[in-house]
């Protein structure tokens, strides 16, 4: 008898490392040899341990023990020491260890009265490796064995290896790759460790040799091929072409194809069966679709049932559908989207639009019947959020569309997404609807924000393409201490300025979001370092402004302030010798020239912007008219014009074209001392750099400065002649007072960067184009001039000498402030011009 328990034990032993015996299923017994035993494993006589079928233990002792601790084991063992017991409680006993998930392999063994468990512990997961995977990430796969419990510092289920090898094979099968192969290999390590490694050979996608459409009459192969994204026999440069076998983009162009029917009538068609061949060596695919045309069906009748919440009028009348016209999916898809979309807006969050088909195979001829259900009104009980660690709740709550207590509209939800995503402290903003327990007719919104940095405080030496040594210190808060308030103080000392500002600007100066600003500040500008003509102009001055919204999107702008210009060392060329008679002193003419304005602004924006940095869609444009009162020192008028669009091309944006254009106008009014007044050349526009059209240096496109020089006469008299002028033009730009610049970027999702900074780079491929040139320039007051002197001038007031570059632009959003680098290539070009091909801009805003 005793022979029979210890091969019945053993046996359960050795089947301990089997699925089925974890699983404690049962099994049959075909036979047991027990040859040549004389004693058990603990030097006991088979005839002394021999006993009834019952007994009382007097001791369980556990061996083999290393990281579970015995307490622990001894919690799955279901008997305790004094416990009758028999063989069926001693194989529970098993079970129940191989079910705690702690040991690969348990034995027992009896000792008179006393129970002895031999166990050996699963290995601890050490590190886990893999090793040829391109197509699928390490962060997924270790997400995906995460989740089958397969992580570092776990203990190794080996039952589960095997599964998780043929689940990554078919996963690979699933895009064509039949060659795939993946194996796991394990490493044992000191202290019962192990390393677990997956070696994978993924080989290349089966080609698609050949795509037949059998049954087709209506439409040709070439048509119904056409519209899906599979295809085969691609010419060599097509490489965006999908000629490698995917099950999913299969099954996506067979719902395509169906649609595509569906939308032009064929109520009826049906794709019958689909064949995928394999070739021998798996590397190429043939594929035959089956299909069944049938007949074109008309709509007989449109029918509306249901409860229309009284709006049957309204529903009735934004219907796109109509008797007579043909069977349309989209069409009907769409309608019913516009139905639920529209009893959203009303509170109606949750309505169910069903069309049921009424088919009349007779006449080929099919009745819509739209059965629409609004369900209750939501009313909106609170609207919470989370994740603003510095910016405070109301600035967010003021954002709001959605108001609660009323009822639930889903559009003016996503309106308040949008507006919490223009603010330029946000990175990104979601949203979920909780319908509140017990009550079918209220919800919470909860808004899950993620903050992004909105200033910089910087203090330090640095050196620039444009700027060369800098000094700067400051302080620039777009949410100044969670309030939404802006506020700026800053400090700079660059190749060819100075200046200070502390600017201020609160968005909700009163509740219905009138917007108040002001400014102070003081610069000195060393113009010929800036790369235009010789000038100093120190400056200070003060201003305020406000902000009136006329609607969502529509706002008024209007500001007011006082400024003073000094203009000393001023070399006075040709172009401005009007301007420069008339205001210099005839008795000190290198005297400075001195200038008090009171200026006067008025502007008009508009924005639909997705989001207040990096926006992939929506558009923004400003027009904005400045003039100095008729009592100031000049009188002189600017007109601007600056506009964005932004065109997503794919669903999750990632990819989008930007569209831009620039344009101004400037110029005197008025008269003084019989003269007309003229625009001083310190507000011209200048062009090129970052901010404009790469690819050149900073204010180098546009009017270059012409200097006319009397030749004297042979005895030392003046002079020979306009005609003998002599004609010097400068390298250096005078900008002029029209502007013109356009461009188009391609944004692309920036390559080798990780996702979660994809909100904090941006990365395009851009094309700039434009111009500055002098409306008041003309060339014909040098028509006296000798030829050789005459060749030396370019009509400056001619719109069409523009220039253009083109290349690629990074934008980081950085801890230190916005940063912009470019390199860019000068496409056309004006003899002089200066190029540049790489600069970067710390502090711009995007």
């Amino acid at each position: 008898m005793i022979m029979k328990k210890i091969a019945f034990a053993l046996l359960l032993g050795a089947l301990g490392t089997t699925q089925d015996a974890q699983a404690g299923k049962g099994f049959q017994v075909k036979d047991i040899d027990v040859k040549g035993l004389q004693r058990d494993a603990l030097g006991t006589s088979a005839k002394n341990a021999q006993t009834s079928s019952s007994f009382q233990v007097e001791d369980i002792e556990v061996k083999g023990l290393q990281r579970v601790a015995l307490g622990a084991a001894l919690t799955h063992i279901p008997f305790n020491v004094g416990d009758n017991l028999n063989d069926f409680r001693i194989s529970q006993s098993i079970k129940a260890l191989y079910q705690s998930g702690h040991f690969n392999d348990i034995r027992v063994y009896r000792d008179g009265n006393r129970l002895v468990y031999r166990v050996k512990e699963r290995e601890t997961i050490s590190e886990i490796i893999f090793d040829g995977n391109s197509d699928l990430k390490d962060e997924q796969l270790t997400e995906s064995l995460d989740g089958s419990n397969i992580r570092v510092g776990e203990t190794l289920d080996r039952t589960v290896i095997a599964g998780i090898e043929m689940g990554l094979e078919n996963f690979y099968h699933s895009v064509g790759k039949y060659n795939a192969k993946v194996t796991a290999k394990i490493t044992h390590l000191p202290r019962n460790r192990v390393n677990l490694e997956f070696t994978f050979v993924e080989g290349d996608s089966a080609a698609i040799k050949q795509i037949n459409i059998i049954g087709n009459e209506v439409f040709t192969n070439a048509e119904i091929l056409d519209k899906i994204e599979l295809t085969f026999d691609s010419p060599w440069w097509n490489f965006m072409a999908q000629d490698r076998y995917q099950k999913q983009a299969l099954q996506g162009d067979i719902e395509t194809i169906n649609s595509y029917y569906l939308n032009r009538g064929y109520l009826r068609f049906k794709i019958d069966s689909t064949q995928v061949s394999m070739t021998p060596d798996k590397k190429a695919v043939y594929i035959a679709l089956n299909v069944s045309e049938g007949e074109t069906y008309s709509i007989s009748e449109v029918d509306f049932v249901g409860d229309m919440a009284g709006f049957e009028n309204t529903i009735r009348a934004i219907n796109p559908l109509q008797a007579g016209e043909l069977y349309n999916g989209a069409e009907i898809t769409y309608t019913e989207d516009v139905i639920s979309k529209f009893l959203g807006r009303y509170g109606y969050a949750y309505p169910k639009v069903t069309t049921i088909p009424e088919i009349d195979d007779e006449n080929h001829t099919v009745k819509l019947s739209i059965s629409i259900d609004p369900g209750k009104r939501i009313y909106v009980n609170r609207i919470n959020f989370t994740g603003n660690h510095v910016t405070a709740d109301h600035v967010l709550r003021r954002e709001m569309r959605q108001m609660e207590g009323a009822w639930l509209s889903n559009g003016v939800v996503e309106s308040s997404k949008s507006w919490l995503m223009r603010l330029p402290y946000m990175e990104t903003v979601e949203f979920e609807t909780k319908q509140i327990e017990g009550e079918d007719d209220l919800v919470n919104i909860d808004f899950t924000v993620k903050e992004q940095p909105s200033g910089s405080f910087n203090a330090g030496v640095g050196y620039g393409s444009q700027t060369k040594l800098s000094l700067n210190a400051g302080v620039q808060q777009n949410n100044f201490l969670g309030t939404g308030n802006q506020l700026g103080f800053n400090i700079a000392k660059n190749y060819y300025q100075k200046s200070a500002t502390i600017s201020f600007t609160d968005p909700y100066f009163t509740v219905d979001a009138i917007s108040l600003g002001g400014q102070v500040y003081y610069s000195e500008y060393d113009a010929g370092n800036a790369n235009m003509v010789e000038y100093n102009n120190k400056t200070f001055g003060l201003g305020l402004n406000w902000g009136f919204p006329v609607n969502e999107y529509l706002r008024l702008n209007f500001g007011i302030g006082w400024k003073y210009n000094q203009i000393s060392q001023l070399q006075a060329y040709d172009q401005i010798q009007d301007f420069y008679d008339i205001y210099a002193d005839p008795n000190e003419p290198d005297g400075q020239l001195e200038f008090k304005t009171l200026d006067l602004n008025a502007g008009i924006s508009r924005s639909t912007l997705n989001r207040g940095t990096f926006p992939t869609a929506g558009s923004t444009q400003r027009f904005n008219v400045k003039m100095t009162s008729p009592k100031s020192d000049l009188q002189y008028f600017k007109i601007n014009y600056d506009a964005k669009f932004y065109f997503p091309l794919t669903r999750n944006q990632k990819w989008s074209v930007l569209t831009r254009i620039q344009l101004g106008y400037a110029n005197g009014y008025g008269q003084i001392e019989g003269n007309d007044q003229l625009l001083p050349f310190w507000e011209n526009f200048s062009a090129g750099g970052s901010d404009t059209v790469r690819g050149f240096e900073n204010n180098t496109i546009g009017p270059r400065a012409i200097y006319r020089t009397p030749q004297k006469l042979s005895d030392g008299s003046c002079c020979l002649g306009p005609s003998n002028d002599a004609i010097y033009v400068n390298e250096r730009s005078v900008g002029g007072n029209a502007m013109a610049i356009a461009g188009i970027e391609l944004i692309v999702p920036t390559p080798f960067l990780d996702e979660s900074y994809a909100n904090s780079v941006r990365t395009s491929l851009f094309w700039d184009v434009g111009n500055v040139w002098d409306t008041e320039f003309n060339l014909d007051n040098y028509q006296d001039l000798a030829a050789n002197e005459y060749d030396k001038i370019a009509d400056y007031a001619d719109p069409t000498r523009f220039r253009s570059s083109a290349g690629i632009s990074i934008q980081w959003l950085s801890p230190m402030g916005p940063m912009i680098f470019s390199f860019a290539k000068s496409i056309r070009e004006e003899e002089g011009d200066d190029t540049s091909f790489f600069s970067f801009n710390i502090g711009k805003t995007f």
